[in-house]
């Protein structure tokens, strides 16, 4: 799969847990012309890690990650790589309320292992059980007081280093509504990343879906509340194009309706029967609303 989509010339990546990228398997996806790889690391302890990714070895992962970087050419300092190094390396971090400490210490083992990007998102509560590990309900609630608050801590865009890391860091503290550079904290952002990207989803069995949140129906608890979100099909790669399914004018209409994104902000609001699903919101927009999709409020993050 790596291999045809590096010959049809499209940039190609992909996403792994690490276990079982063996010497061979790397040398296959480097042969193959993969450009980057990104590696789910949640710890950076054994005890930390596992607590996360239950039955994954966090020291097997790392000698997997170490033979792949020195296959690819990636210097293990600081994300460098030398002269024509391909693939590059990525880290995904999730980030949850008990695993954010090992946050710098991935960042650093990461780098020391040749990665070059870092990127961290947000955990999707897929049982009320996991509601407790999330780390932006005020991010989800605040929303609607965050012009009235009398606390505020106005940031400009400021460089983050030695200096000014520690005293922005207990300045934040403080409780405040926030800002940076004029853009509020926890106002919503109303983007989708997959359709400023161009982007679509194929599942296993060919049928072509706008975006990986809508790519099979699925629970979740974003809010705390229970919330179904059914799978949208714009049709199958059985018996049409990739470009013509592109070209659907159904399919036309709807990224032209998320790139105006006036749907319900079911995501800060919760207060009706119609949050609890993507079939239909307050304002008349009917399967599929984006409204609490957290991948549209800059939430939930994927490569």
């Amino acid at each position: 799969m790596v291999r045809r989509a590096s010959e049809s010339g499209a940039r190609v990546e992909m996403i792994t847990n690490g276990t079982l990228l063996s010497e061979r398997i790397s040398k296959g996806l480097i042969d193959a012309g993969l450009d980057m790889l990104w590696l789910s690391l949640d710890g950076s302890t054994p005890e930390s890690y596992a607590d996360v990714r239950l039955g994954a070895a966090l020291p097997q992962v790392l000698h997997n990650l170490r033979t792949f970087a020195e296959l690819a050419g990636c210097s293990p300092y600081f994300g460098l790589s030398y002269s024509g190094a391909r693939p590059q390396i990525g880290i995904v971090f999730v980030a949850m309320r008990r695993n954010i400490i090992d946050l710098p210490s991935v960042v650093l083992l990461g780098s020391r292992l040749g990665a070059r990007r870092f990127m961290i998102t947000n955990v999707l509560p897929y049982t009320e059980e996991m509601c407790r590990e999330a780390l932006y309900s005020r991010s989800l609630s605040d929303r609607a007081f965050l012009p009235d608050s009398p606390y505020r801590l106005e940031l400009p865009k400021i460089d983050i280093d030695r200096q000014t890391s520690e005293p922005l860091f207990w300045a934040m503290l403080g409780g405040h509504a926030l800002s940076l550079g004029g853009a509020e904290f926890g106002d919503s952002v109303n983007r989708c990343p997959f359709v400023d990207k161009g982007a679509t989803a194929i599942a296993w069995d060919g049928s072509l879906v706008p975006c990986l949140p809508l790519l099979h129906d699925h629970v979740s608890f974003p809010s705390g509340r229970e919330r179904f979100s059914k799978r949208h099909v714009i049709g199958s790669l059985s018996s049409r194009s990739l470009p013509d399914l592109w070209e659907d004018p159904g399919y036309v209409a709807l990224r032209e309706r998320v790139q105006m994104f006036d749907f319900s902000p079911c995501a800060f609001c919760g207060g009706c029967d119609l949050s609890e699903t993507n079939e239909q919101d307050c304002i008349g927009n009917t399967s599929p609303t984006c409204g609490g999709c957290l991948w549209a409020q800059g939430l939930i993050q994927c490569p």
